[in-house]
């Protein structure tokens, strides 16, 4: 599988073939969430985008919701992470009838969006950054796009085809 980007380069995030960067975060309902928790049981799609509220973030994770089972299995798990504080993101996945975890990077603030290198330093919120992870913790796929510009899924659909395609 390839690496895609577009405007924003992660230079010092995890790339295609490396290990991805595990975390434990809390999502909308306060619980806590880790990447290893997946380990060994599903592939994890890891959306990162800016904030809560705002209009393409909105629009990408309602796609993501309206088309849940195209993002979302039996072998796939979607993990929303944003800046946002645990309470935004409870107001703003209700609101949006968001049921799969919405995490906040909120503290150490922006740590976990540092470590895949999708922070940007100068705003204090993360890019719009997508990381396809398989059951053994490898990236197999990113997508890293400008804050204006929404993210097109389609490279999305084809890598996870290519890792079921692996798995068989």
């Amino acid at each position: 599988m390839t690496s895609t980007s577009c405007t924003i380069a992660a230079p010092t995030g995890p790339a295609v073939g490396q290990a991805a960067p595990d975390f434990t975060l809390k999502d909308q309902h306060g619980k806590k969430v880790s990447l290893s928790d997946y380990r060994g049981v599903k592939n994890v799609v890891v959306v990162f985008y800016p904030f809560a509220f705002s209009g393409i973030c909105t629009g990408e994770l309602c796609e993501i919701r309206d088309n849940l089972g195209a993002f979302e299995s039996d072998d796939v798990q979607v993990l929303a992470v944003s800046v946002d504080h645990v309470f935004t993101q409870r107001a703003w996945s209700d609101a949006q009838g968001y049921f799969f975890p919405v995490l906040s990077d909120y503290w150490p603030h922006g740590g976990v969006a540092q470590a895949y290198g999708v922070f940007d330093q100068s705003g204090g919120f993360a890019t719009r950054g997508t990381f396809l992870i398989d059951r053994d913790g490898v990236v197999r796929w990113t997508l890293v796009n400008a804050t204006s510009d929404k993210r097109d899924f389609t490279g999305y659909h084809t890598a996870l085809k290519e890792l079921a395609g692996l798995a068989a």
